[in-house]
């Protein structure tokens, strides 16, 4: 059989199976392309402050890494149910109080396989989600996955950088078949107030649906982590509960790799969803499920705790540095790990900013256009990921190449 070489005419590639557009459509996650500067540079010798990553550099606490070693050696590493263990579906029903039975509770492939779930199981093709920008970009992806239109609705400092129900009513066309919320939000750490969300969900609950993407819920900062009367975190659960929530052990828990979120549902909706999780994945990964039920344990909590605490004070110690730089964040975050900065006054835009940084500076920071296009050149963010020592670090670095970048932007300009 003759093998096609090199050089042989282009008509081949016709017969080619073809990309479809909705992949082609779907953006570069710019993140990992930072992240995988940074270990390239580092590969090659040089240190570099990694302030672009949103994964703690903290690892599991003990009693989940004990967990998921004892699953192993008892060898449970067989299927579950679908919808995920029945204990660990409990133990997250537990969390929001006896309001919610634990066969509203969908275990997950991480949150992303939530959202994955939800939007399938919500949107039509053409159908439009209405997404907060700046936000996290994967969300809109999910939307075109489904077959669905992601509309993004600008959002700034006059909206604390979340969509309320003055946004929502304007955006809303005989299109929309939902609207998706995350608090705290991914990159400006803002948060939606109760007061918006039952607004939000008193006109938008009777149109279509509400989905709160809560991954970072419990990593708050200003007050105290748990607020509800039932005694856990504060969700929007608790505002309307006809939302859909999703949430995943990756950010508070500090369980990114083990790849286990969660999602609940009005009970509608559970059997659809079933259905989905059997056909997509069958269940989530059995090992990293009994690591979960451990993240959940009073011994975890507390080490989950003490973590908030330390990401509140090297919260701190980057918006003070910062700001002596002459880069306060946009909105000071209230919850997560992310500051969303303007860098405008640094003559740069924020693919050239990060490139330049990383580079010349060792220092690695997402630009903004990863997560939208409103103002998005205009902003970077920082992640609070790494330890005091190291922002300290950063920041030096940061201040010198501030200083080259408008001296250079100045003598173009003269």
């Amino acid at each position: 059989m003759p093998v096609r070489g090199i050089g042989e005419d282009a008509s081949a590639a016709a017969t080619q199976p073809r990309i479809t557009a909705r992949a082609n459509e779907v953006r570069a996650f710019r993140v990992v392309e930072v992240l995988a500067r940074a270990y390239e540079l580092e590969r090659e010798g040089k240190d570099v402050i990694h302030f672009a990553v949103g994964e703690s550099d903290l690892p599991s606490a003990q009693p989940i890494l004990e967990a998921g070693q004892e699953a192993l050696r008892a060898g449970r590493t067989s299927y579950t149910e679908a919808l995920g263990l029945p204990a660990l579906r409990q133990a997250i029903a537990n969390r929001y109080g006896d309001g919610v039975d634990a066969s509203r509770v969908v275990v997950t492939v991480g949150a992303s396989g939530a959202l994955n779930l939800l939007t399938l199981a919500l949107v039509s093709p053409g159908e439009e989600v209405l997404l907060a920008d700046p936000g996290y970009p994967c969300n809109s992806a999910f939307v075109s996955a489904a077959g669905g239109v992601p509309r993004r609705v600008p959002v700034d400092a006059s909206s604390g950088f979340q969509l309320n129900a003055e946004l929502v009513r304007s955006a809303w066309s005989a299109k929309t078949a939902g609207v998706l919320l995350a608090s705290p939000s991914n990159p400006t750490g803002s948060m939606v107030t109760p007061e918006e969300a039952r607004a939000i969900g008193e006109f938008a609950g009777d149109r279509g649906f509400v989905i709160a993407d809560e991954i970072y819920q419990g990593l708050v900062y200003d007050q105290p982590a748990v607020q509800s009367p039932n005694g856990i975190p504060a969700s929007l659960l608790d505002v309307d509960d006809r939302f859909f929530i999703v949430n995943s052990f990756s950010k508070y828990f500090g369980m990114t790799g083990w790849r286990v979120g969660w999602l609940v549902a009005p009970p509608w909706a559970t059997d659809a969803i079933d259905r989905l999780a059997q056909n997509l994945y069958l269940a989530p990964p059995t090992v990293a499920q009994y690591a979960a039920l451990a993240a959940l344990s009073p011994s975890a909590q507390a080490i989950h705790e003490e973590r908030r605490q330390l990401f509140a004070r090297r919260r701190d110690v980057l918006l003070a540095g910062l700001e002596a730089l002459g880069l306060p964040a946009t909105h000071v975050p209230k919850g997560a790990f992310y500051a969303y900065v303007n860098i405008a006054e640094s003559g740069l835009d924020a693919d050239a900013f990060c490139s330049r940084l990383i580079e010349e500076y060792g220092v690695a920071v997402t630009p903004g256009t990863d997560f939208g296009t409103y103002r998005a050149e205009q902003h970077v963010r920082f992640a609070f990921t790494i330890d005091e020592e190291r922002i300290n670090t950063g920041l030096e670095r940061l201040d010198a190449a501030l200083q080259a970048f408008k001296g250079q932007s100045q003598r173009r300009v003269s």
